[in-house]
């Protein structure tokens, strides 16, 4: 009701419209009631034993249709005459149901009679693929039912994906009704805990589509209506106990003869965007080779620079994979060769707790050479530090737990030497005296410790460590400690919030001092230099002995001499942010890090360029562009940014001023549309990157924006259940409003065009598949069925026949965040929220469809998409805020296809390969 009545309906109206919303109350409030004793009955089903469950023949059949006596019902147009009972699995349940079943044709799947002519093959109403009413015992959580998506009441626990393959028809049959009474509710809830527990099952009646029969049984007026078996034309999954019906496009006979197994084509990592500056230390060195290492995600990533100083970027790239979450600390070993890296610690899929871990490995080969502290560290790795003087025989490790347990490791063993509670302060950098391996420094927030290990080498847990902790006595006592360098003298620097150097000089201690040798050195403040306002985040030793600072909020890099007179310095633009690591490389080229994600290239003298760039914040927009090796990303941090995928480079970036998730190419490439987290929706010119167009939709988030294949039509997706339809130039900057699609009861997730650019098909938050004919006034496709066949220019959306496949067994629905099919229609790859992108072959329309699986990112993956000629693959991290580029390599791919790489078997439900 819209409560549009003229003024003389008022009161009538009004208790009209009361009673209606009543009425609705009532029925979801049955309908949550309905799911709970579903719920309740397979709980009973599970404790009791299987014998006192088993019911006899008689009452596994339908009460609801009366005895086989009389001759069957005219049946619609183009459904089968006959059926016969076929006993199927109902996902756990011990009991077997009576399915009806077509009875013409071989086993297996048939293209079905044709769509019902001269009406509406659901007379109900039911506007979705994904439930909505039902006749008799539909499946509870339909469309606005508190069993839906993300409801509390949502009817059963997450289904298994399971094809039910019905046996061959041998005669006609019906179901009767000679149960008892007092056992008709209890099949009746058997059969909706069975369905509620099935992920997927063929669709075996109109009841179970959604719609309502429109034919009575021959029985009395209390009878139930028919359930006319359409096996062949429709397949249902579940979805938080939510039926999603789709229906089976003619030209597929069977599903036996879809394609099986994983794609021919593969993904290798060619290029990672970004650098993990924001929220991290020790991330950024040079090794021997000239290639600098640093890391984002789980990637390590080993950058080989391209041009002279201060020029464009170029190089390559090669990746350490090893990591199974997010890398948080590095050290290079003094060889220049082999490099420790440090992970959090993280949970898999089932949500179970993994153990951080520190990976030593070659950077020549990248083969690890050493797993150290497999389930010794809590949280994560916070630091990490080779020893000098030795080799790099030693390496010292402070975790993330409470007490920052500080541990000495033997490298080549993988044993624990020595291990002592540091402090509960924040422990920001470690690292051993060049001088002697003995002395340990730490420093943190509001410290710095003077650590003395003594011990026999190499001989597990017989070596004890010892703490001084640093006295300020007469100077401020900083909050925070970030940095040190050891000078060739002895000396410690130390770079603290203050934006102060101080330099700690040492002195002999007591002979009673624990140590090595009797008297042991310890250190004391002897000088300070005010460096930088605010903090001072990096510290740098040089080749030549002098000692390069970074500060934080005044950007500046300054170098000093002996006694800390200042030498040179450079500034930094304030749109990279701080210095937060600076790493010397070949000559007097130098590499820094910053706060923005950034890594830069130059020296004091000449200043310094980007060559390495990221965005700062969660990920979700990502487009490509339509005839280009480029891509658009937009996020959390209001950056809208274009990638030049062939030059591994950021060709412009602007600011929002407000969060953007999704964005889409016109099909001239000449403008782009971003929606943003307010309604707004922007036109820019990629060119003259001005914006040219600025509309709001409502008040609330914007999910998805397409273009039409023609680009005369404008589709935007909103959280208020809405689709926005605008007519466009053929220019792509203006545009006007058409019409809306109204219809979704939840707000819409993705959507995609058809090829003739007449029809969209979307999803919503409540797992709805809807389809709207745009060309006859953004009109709703109530038969769906007649959508089967429609061929859709993009194929983007998570729900639908072509993909069913990808989603995993147990899902909640929220697994799949993002999908795309290849511009040749081969492969489809899925980001999940796990960390990973798979690849699966297109279509993916059979249960448990295997796939490839690749990692690398450290949080869950918000979208992909092909690139225009399908040579690569863009996926986005999360809150890494990480952008991986995939070369596809194979059949159809940018190159040949590589030697069958090493494959473990995944751990996702679904069966898949890890790569």
């Amino acid at each position: 009701m819209d409560g549009a009545g003229g003024p003389d309906e008022g009161p009538a109206q009004q208790a009209l419209q009361s009673l209606s919303r009543r009425l609705q109350v009532q029925e979801k409030e049955m309908e949550l009631v309905k799911a709970a004793l579903a719920e309740a009955l397979r709980l009973l089903r599970l404790q009791a034993p299987p014998s006192s469950l088993q019911a006899p023949p008689s009452s596994l059949q339908d009460p609801g249709l009366t005895a086989p006596t009389r001759a069957s019902p005219a049946a619609p147009a183009g459904l089968p005459p006959s059926c016969s009972p076929s006993l199927v699995s109902r996902g756990t349940q011990t009991e077997t149901e009576l399915e009806m079943e077509a009875s013409p044709g071989p086993p297996g799947l048939s293209n079905g009679p044709p769509a019902p002519q001269g009406g509406s093959e659901e007379p109900s109403g039911t506007q979705s693929e994904g439930g909505g009413s039902s006749s008799g015992a539909g499946s509870p959580g339909g469309a606005g039912s508190p069993g839906g998506a993300g409801s509390p009441g949502g009817a059963g626990s997450p289904g298994i994906l399971r094809l039910v393959q019905p046996p061959q028809c041998t005669d006609t049959a019906r179901r009767n009704s000679s149960s008892s009474p007092s056992e008709r509710p209890r099949q009746k809830l058997s059969r909706k805990a069975a369905s509620s527990a099935n992920l997927l099952l063929r669709s075996g009646s109109t009841e179970s589509r959604g719609g309502k029969d429109p034919l009575s049984s021959p029985g009395g007026s209390g009878s139930r209506r028919s359930n006319y078996n359409l096996e062949g034309i429709s397949v249902k999954m579940f979805l938080r106990g939510r039926p999603i019906t789709m229906y089976i496009p003619s030209g597929i006979r069977s599903l036996e003869e879809l394609p099986s197994g994983p794609p021919p084509e593969t993904l290798s990592l060619d290029w990672v965007y970004g650098y993990r500056g924001r929220d991290s230390r020790s991330n950024l060195f040079v090794l021997r080779s000239g290639e600098v290492v640093y890391f984002i995600a789980c990637v390590v990533v080993l950058y080989r620079p391209g041009g002279g100083p201060g020029g464009p970027g170029g190089g390559g790239q090669r990746h350490y994979r090893g990591h199974t979450d997010c890398v948080r600390c590095l050290a290079v070993h003094p060889d220049g060769v082999r490099v420790a890296s440090g992970q959090t610690a993280g949970v898999d899929k089932d949500g179970k707790p993994l153990q951080p871990v520190v990976h030593v490995w070659d950077s020549e080969t990248l083969l690890k050479l050493q797993e150290i502290g497999l389930g010794a560290f809590e949280r994560g790795v916070g630091a990490l530090a080779f020893s000098v003087v030795d080799q790099g025989a030693f390496l010292c490790v402070v975790d993330d737990s409470n007490e920052h347990m500080l541990s000495v490791w033997d490298c080549s063993r993988g044993t624990k030497l020595a291990e002592i509670k540091s402090t509960n302060d924040s422990v920001l950098a470690v690292g051993f005296s060049p001088r002697d391996s003995g002395c340990i420094v730490t420093s943190g927030k509001s410290h710095v410790h003077f650590w003395n290990w003594s011990g026999a080498v190499g001989v597990p847990g017989n070596g004890t460590l010892t703490r001084k902790q640093g006295v300020f006595g007469k100077y401020k006592k900083p909050k925070f400690i970030p940095c040190f360098v050891f000078l060739p003298d002895g000396d410690i620097l130390t770079g603290d919030s203050e934006g102060n150097i101080l330099t700690w000089g040492r002195s002999l201690s007591d002979a009673k001092t624990p140590g090595r040798g009797g008297a042991k050195e310890t250190y004391g403040i002897v000088a300070q230099a005010h460096a930088h306002e605010g903090s001072i985040f990096a510290l740098c030793l040089r080749r030549d002995g002098t000692v390069l600072s970074g500060g934080g909020r005044d950007r500046r890099l300054v170098q000093w001499g002996p006694g800390l007179v200042a030498l040179q310095e450079a500034e930094i633009p304030e749109h990279f942010g701080a210095v937060r690591a600076i790493a010397e490389g070949l000559g007097s080229e130098l590499l820094v890090g910053t706060t923005k994600n950034a890594l830069l290239r130059g020296d004091l003298a000449q200043g310094f360029s980007p060559v390495i760039q990221g965005h700062t914040d969660e990920l979700w927009g990502l487009c490509t562009h339509p005839f280009q090796n480029r891509f658009l990303t937009c996020g959390h941090d209001r950056q809208l940014c274009l990638w030049d995928g062939a030059a591994h480079a950021l060709a412009w970036s602007i600011d929002l001023k407000e969060t953007g998730l999704c964005a889409d190419f016109h099909p001239s490439g000449a403008v782009v549309a971003v929606g943003l987290n307010t309604g707004r929706w922007l036109v820019l010119d990629t060119e003259t990157r001005e914006i040219v167009s600025d509309v709001t939709d409502g008040n609330e988030q914007l999910s998805v924006v397409r273009y039409s294949p023609d680009g005369l039509h404008l589709a935007i997706g909103s959280h208020d259940n809405m689709i926005y339809i605008y007519s466009v130039s053929s220019d792509g900057a203006k545009s006007s409003r058409v019409g809306r699609c109204v219809g979704h009861s939840s707000f819409i997730t993705h959507l995609d065009w058809s090829k003739d650019g007449k029809f969209i098909m979307s999803n919503s938050g409540d797992y709805e598949i809807l389809y709207w004919n745009v060309a006859a006034g953004c009109k709703l496709e109530r038969n769906r069925y007649d959508s089967r066949d429609r061929e859709w220019a993009t194929y983007t959306c998570v729900l639908g026949f072509h993909v069913y496949g990808v989603w995993p067994d147990g899902s909640d629905g929220t697994d799949i965040n993002s999908l795309c099919r290849s511009h040749n229609e081969r492969v489809v790859a899925v980001a999940d929220d796990f960390c990973k992108v798979h690849l699966f072959q297109y279509p993916c329309a059979r249960a448990k469809a295997p796939s490839l699986v690749y990692g690398g990112h450290g949080s869950h993956v918000t979208s992909v998409r092909f690139t225009h000629n399908d040579s690569h693959l863009i996926s986005l991290g999360g809150k890494d805020a990480s952008i991986f580029q995939w070369r596809v390599l194979g059949a159809g791919g940018s190159g040949p296809a590589p030697a069958t790489p090493s494959r473990t078997p995944s751990l996702s439900p679904a069966s898949s390969l890890d790569v």
